[in-house]
C-alpha cells in the first residue's frame, strides 16, 4: 500500500522545527516528526498512521550526532540523529559502562534499518519491544525535548505510557538522550521468530556487585509482556544480596515469569511468554556476569 496524502516540511533548525509543529498542531493538524523514518514510514504505508504533515529533521546539523562520555564514563549523551548503526560500531568509544548499547544493536532490524533509524526516534515511537526503550529504563535515560515552552527533561521512568504512547508532546522535538547510569555488567537478549523481526519477549538486565561475594542488586527490564517496557521489581529483589551464579539467575528468571501477566496473541500465548521470560532473564544475567568478568 501507499501512504495517505500528507504535506512535507523540511526544518532548517530546531527552532524552525518547533515552530512548524506548534503552528500545525495549533491548527488541529496531526503533524509528526520525521527522523530516520524506519518506524513511522512503514506504519504510514500500511495506513496504521495517517499524519497530515511530516516535519523532516534530516538536515538539522545542530543536533549532535556523536556519542559523548561524561566524567570517567559515568554518563553518555547521544544526539537525536545518532543512528543504531553508529552505536553498533562504537563499542570502543562507549567504554565498559555502556558497552551493552552496542551489543544490543544486533537485534535491531536489519542493516539498512540500523543505518537510517535513530536512537531518539525509536524511544519516542515507544514500541514495547524496542531495544532502545528497554535500555532507556535499564540505564536511567533522560530524554531532552524542545517545545514552545522551552527545554524539558523527561526521565525514562516517566516516558512510556502504553502502546506507542510516550510523554513527548506533539509540538516537541527530542534533541538528545542522556544515559545517566553506567552498567559494566549488563546484557540484552531476545527471542524473535526470525532475525530482525519484532521480539516476542526481550530481557535487559544489569548486575551490581557488592564489596563481598554477594550482589548489591540489579535490574530486570522486560519487553513484549505489557503495553510498555517494564521493570520487574520482584525479580530485582531476588538479586539483592544473592551470590551470582546459575542458581541465582535461574531463580530470578522464575520469579520474573511468575510476576508478569503477559498477553496472548499471534506471536505466542501467555504461558509461552512466561517460559521465554524465564529463559531469557537467566540467560541475560549469565551474559552480564561473564561480560563483567572480561570473558
Amino acid at each position: 500500500m501507499k501512504p495517505a496524502a500528507f504535506a512535507y516540511h523540511r526544518a532548517h533548525d530546531v527552532a524552525d522545527a518547533v515552530g512548524l509543529l506548534a503552528e500545525l498542531t495549533g491548527q488541529g493538524r496531526d503533524a509528526k516528526v520525521l527522523a530516520g523514518g524506519q518506524s513511522l514510514l512503514p506504519m504510514m504505508s500500511f495506513r496504521l498512521a495517517r499524519p497530515s504533515d511530516l516535519v523532516d529533521l534530516g538536515r538539522l546539523r545542530e543536533l549532535p550526532g556523536m556519542a559523548d562520555l561524561g566524567p570517567a564514563g559515568s554518563s553518555l549523551r547521544l544526539g537525536a540523529m545518532v543512528t543504531h548503526r553508529r552505536v553498533e560500531l562504537a563499542a570502543d568509544e562507549l567504554g565498559p559502562g555502556f558497552a551493552v548499547l552496542a551489543q544490543a544493536m544486533q537485534y535491531v532490524g536489519h542493516l539498512p534499518i540500523r543505518s537510517r533509524g535513530t536512537v531518539a526516534g525509536s524511544i519516542v515511537h515507544g514500541d514495547a519491544t524496542a531495544e532502545w526503550c528497554m535500555l532507556a529504563l535499564l540505564l536511567d535515560a533522560v530524554i531532552v525535548a524542545e517545545g514552545p515552552g522551552g527545554r524539558r527533561e523527561i526521565p525514562a521512568g516517566e516516558m512510556f505510557y502504553g502502546f506507542y504512547a510516550t510523554a513527548v508532546e506533539p509540538d516537541e522535538v527530542v534533541t538528545e538522550v542522556r544515559f545517566t547510569r553506567a552498567a559494566p555488567r549488563a546484557a540484552l537478549t531476545e527471542f524473535a521468530r526470525r532475525a530482525g523481526d519484532f521480539a516476542t519477549v526481550a530481557a535487559a538486565v544489569s548486575l551490581e556487585p557488592g564489596p563481598d561475594a554477594a550482589l548489591r542488586g540489579g535490574r530486570v527490564v522486560l519487553g513484549g509482556i505489557a503495553p510498555a517496557p517494564t521493570r520487574i521489581p520482584e525479580a530485582e529483589q531476588v538479586l539483592a544480596g544473592g551470590t551470582p551464579g546459575p542458581e541465582l539467575f535461574a531463580e530470578c528468571g522464575r520469579t520474573a515469569a511468575e510476576a508478569i501477566d503477559p498477553p496472548s496473541d499471534a506471536q505466542g500465548s501467555a504461558d509461552y511468554r512466561r517460559a521465554l521470560t524465564k529463559t531469557l532473564v537467566a540467560r541475560s544475567l549469565g551474559q552480564a556476569w561473564e561480560r563483567g568478568e572480561g570473558r
